[in-house]
């Protein structure tokens, strides 16, 4: 996920600098998220960069649950590596080709996975 993070800011800078550059957008005219909605065409890089600090922040604290909870278990390395690749998958569609119905049906799935992921490391909990 931390490796998905980077790529896909990397994907934005490269995207919004060639963009600032090609229109002659002087930086200071994209100071704010309003000025850079109003300016910039291409934000698909960007709104998945910020899609990857929202679902995913729960998949990082249930990663830290399992390991101090010892819950390191098959399953829960299953539905961590689905999730992750769920959000590839993700990433990969947004930032590429776009289609909503496609990446919405990626996104509820991803979502379900780290319901799961939640569900079993709560089980794990209240067995203890």
């Amino acid at each position: 996920m931390v490796a998905l993070t980077f790529v896909v800011m990397a994907v934005m800078y490269r995207r919004r600098v060639a963009q600032m550059r090609r229109e002659r957008i002087h930086p200071q005219t994209v100071a704010t998220s309003t000025q850079a909605a109003a300016k910039l065409t291409d934000c698909t890089a960007a709104d998945n960069f910020r899609n990857l600090f929202e679902l995913p922040v729960l998949f990082y604290f249930a990663l830290v649950v399992a390991a101090l909870s010892a819950q390191v278990t098959p399953t829960v390395l299953g539905l961590a590596w689905t999730f992750v690749a769920l959000r590839i998958a993700h990433s990969v569609i947004q930032c590429g080709y776009n289609t909503v119905m496609h990446r919405f049906q990626v996104f509820l799935l991803g979502a379900v996975v780290l319901l799961l992921l939640w569900l079993r490391l709560a089980w794990g909990l209240l067995a203890a």
